[in-house]
């Protein structure tokens, strides 16, 4: 409940010019204290979630030359004075400038600092010189651009950046490829974020060198090519998101495969949605998914990485299809398993493999031409929290081992070619009719059609099966009816021949 009293034309208190560490967060201020204009050995300064509008001050690069952390973020400041593109701070080692309303060009710090952390995520910055990577600290280690307007490729010069360790880019409109330089021998890269661009080609081979990488997320682009496989052999990764790009082609089983080993060991969500996949699911690929196997108790660690900027630690974020709806996860937790496959077309029956993934909080197949039936194998899922497949060619009944799944909090298997009776018990008590519909054959207290003491057979066997017993009545009636026409047509003819034959006979002895 602190507030901060500015006082005009000048200040009060002795000690502000030798103050060092100052935190004014969360204070309602609405302009940067005149006072701070005489705090000249200040190191660090955070000013985040005020109300400060306007522009940043140049004099801040003059009197706070030895600062080297500063936080401006979640305000509502506009523009720097007199728009520098580069700002003379020799000490500065992170920067933060995140969630105001900043336009032009991103600002570079000039710094003699070994490593640097700079946040311009949130803002509206437009441009970005082409050195940009260039003039950065020899040794940046965490750069976030994204959810600003920035378009054109993305800079080649981030190349010179080899200890880049978090790299995200989402939320613009960058377009062009993905520079392969970027992952070059020895990537230190443990964070690439590319999501909601416009980039095109195809994701470079050259990922494979960054062994230390833990999440991959390229989705809503226009990425093209097939299944990048040979991603498994990342020991790190744990998110990969393709989703709603263009790749295509099958998913080459690596059953019987002896060179792989720890395929895709640590991944724990996948997102393939919305793309042009097509075929069988491949078996013995989810036979690999060691760390969705695992069935963890505890609540699990925060994805993320150590830093040594003030907060200390930076979570990983990624935005997914969860329960039906598209949630932004700012803390991924360790024990946390999702698989999206919807909106491909995917055929044949669901790998009872998957059946295997005990940990699975969420499994999205839908928009596919699956058939075959689910099988009983779901109910090793203990930990599912949502399950999708809906809008495909599922056939059978709903197994009642489902309903052992008592942590699932979201079912759809609308939309299939399901019957019989709905299981009842536990979770399948919660599930509305939209959960099931679009199933002609299926009955239950969850629709308005009731069952009978026949609705475990399915709807479209009963009708075949009296039909079919009709068309062997009628084919063994045709059958006789047939072979009694056969016979008479025979015995006509052998009786025309035989008369035919008497009469040639009796004509020869005639002649």
């Amino acid at each position: 409940m602190l507030s901060v009293i500015d006082v005009e034309g000048g200040y009060p208190f002795t000690f502000i010019p030798r103050i060092r560490e100052l935190g004014l967060a969360h204070c309602n201020l609405t302009k940067i204290p005149i006072a701070l204009r005489y705090a000249n050995e200040l190191y660090s300064l955070d000013l985040s979630n005020n109300r400060i509008d306007g522009v940043i001050p140049s004099w801040i690069w003059v009197k706070w030359k030895d600062i080297f952390w500063l936080d401006l973020s979640n305000n509502m400041f506009t523009s720097l004075e007199n728009s520098p593109s580069i700002v003379h701070m020799p000490n500065l080692y992170n920067l933060n400038l995140s969630s105001n309303k900043l336009h032009g060009t991103i600002p570079i710090p000039l710094t003699a600092k070994s490593q640097a952390f700079l946040d311009y995520s949130k803002n509206s910055f437009s441009s970005i010189i082409p050195n940009f990577g260039r003039c950065l600290p020899n040794n940046t280690l965490y750069l976030d651009l994204s959810r600003n307007k920035l378009s054109g490729h993305i800079p080649r010069s981030l190349c010179t950046q080899q200890y880049l360790e978090i790299l995200d880019l989402s939320y613009n409109n960058f377009s062009g490829v993905v520079p392969s330089c970027l992952m070059q021998e020895g990537c230190a890269l443990q964070t690439i974020d590319l999501n909601n661009n416009r980039i095109e080609g195809k994701i470079p081979r050259s990922l494979s060198n960054c062994q230390r990488l833990e999440l991959l997320d390229v989705g809503n682009n226009q990425i093209v090519g097939s299944f990048p496989s040979w991603l498994g052999v990342l020991p790190q990764l744990r998110v990969l998101v393709l989703r709603s790009n263009q790749l295509n082609g099958t998913i080459r089983d690596i059953k019987g495969d002896h060179i792989v080993r720890n395929y895709f060991a640590s991944l724990q969500i996948l997102d393939l949605a919305s793309n042009n996949f097509y075929g069988n699911l491949p078996k013995g690929w989810f036979n690999e998914l060691k760390a969705m196997m695992e069935n963890v108790s505890d609540e699990g660690q925060v994805l993320g990485h150590e830093t040594n900027s003030r907060e200390g630690f930076y979570r990983d974020t990624v935005t997914i299809t969860f329960k039906g709806f598209g949630l932004s996860f700012t803390k991924i937790l360790s024990t946390f398993k999702v698989i999206d496959f919807s909106n491909n077309s995917f055929d044949g029956r669901v790998p009872e493999s998957i059946g295997r993934l005990v940990s699975l909080r969420g499994l999205n197949a839908s928009y596919n031409n699956f058939t075959g039936q689910i099988p009983y194998q779901y109910s090793n899922l203990s930990q599912l929290e949502s399950m999708d497949l809906s809008w495909n060619q599922i056939t059978g009944e709903i197994p009642q081992e489902l309903t052992s799944l008592t942590s699932l909090e979201w079912l759809n298997l609308s939309y299939n070619n399901l019957y019989g009776r709905i299981p009842q018990g536990n979770q399948f008590s919660t599930f509305s009719d939209s959960s099931f519909e679009g199933n002609a054959g299926l009955c239950g207290v969850q629709l308005s059609k009731h069952c009978d003491n026949h609705s475990s057979i399915a709807p479209s066997e009963v009708a075949p099966e009296s039909d079919s017993l009709w068309q062997d009545k009628l084919g063994v009636i045709l059958l006789f009816a047939f072979v009694g026409f056969g016979f008479g047509v025979g015995f006509a003819l052998s009786f025309l021949l035989r008369l035919y034959c008497g009469m040639k006979g009796w004509v020869c002895k005639q002649s």
